[in-house]
């Protein structure tokens, strides 16, 4: 009974290939959530420059409706 505790799963010669197998897959998990974090990032980074555009578009909008109401003397 102890033999089969000390005793691998799989012999270590055929193991080889599946410890690849999960190196490669654990590999491709890896650049694919690289992937999305990439594209999430240049998302947001793109809304945030569209709303500094917006809000400095409204700033602007502001001061000049401001110049318009002073009175003339």
């Amino acid at each position: 009974m102890s033999l089969i505790a000390v005793a691998p799963a799989l012999p270590l010669h055929s193991a080889g290939k599946y410890v690849a197998g999960a190196y490669i897959v654990f590999l491709a998990m890896v650049l694919v959530y690289v992937a999305i974090m990439a594209t999430r990032l240049s998302r947001t980074e793109r809304e945030l420059a569209e709303l500094r555009r917006d809000i400095e578009a409204q700033r602007q909008g502001t001061h000049e409706q401001g110049r318009e109401r002073e009175p003339v003397a």
